[in-house]
């Protein structure tokens, strides 16, 4: 989760490996950003009933990046008639959840999602 979120949800999804470059990343690690995005989309849409999504990878300190030495792939929950102007224009930033309260569910969320895949529900 991003310490400093732009919105309810915002999570960073980086590989296990400490690479600062895309192309340092092996196929099998990119392959395994993509996989890990889409389930964290997925995960999202249930946990915080996501709309929309913004995704996006800061390489290199100039470009904004805040762990320059990692990459890592944001990616930020949006809904219609959200405040995301509120950043540029009020220099603050709304998050109506407490990071630790949607820890907590994004956990439940992710075990429950898990125990649907290994036990799929007979038809």
């Amino acid at each position: 989760m991003n310490r400093y979120p732009y919105a309810n949800g915002h999570l960073l999804i980086a590989p296990r490996a400490h690479k600062c470059d895309l192309e340092e990343l092996s196929e099998a690690e990119q392959l395994d950003l993509s996989v890990q995005t889409v389930a964290a989309v997925a995960l999202l849409k249930r946990a915080v009933s996501a709309q929309g999504f913004n995704i996006g990878i800061n390489l290199g300190t100039v470009a904004g990046a805040g762990l320059p030495g990692h990459v890592h792939q944001h990616l930020v929950p949006r809904w219609g008639g959200d405040t995301n102007f509120m950043t540029v224009v009020g220099e603050t930033r709304i998050v109506p959840d407490a990071l630790s309260q949607l820890y907590a569910e994004l956990v439940r969320l992710k075990r429950e999602i898990d125990g649907e895949t290994r036990n799929p529900k007979p038809e």
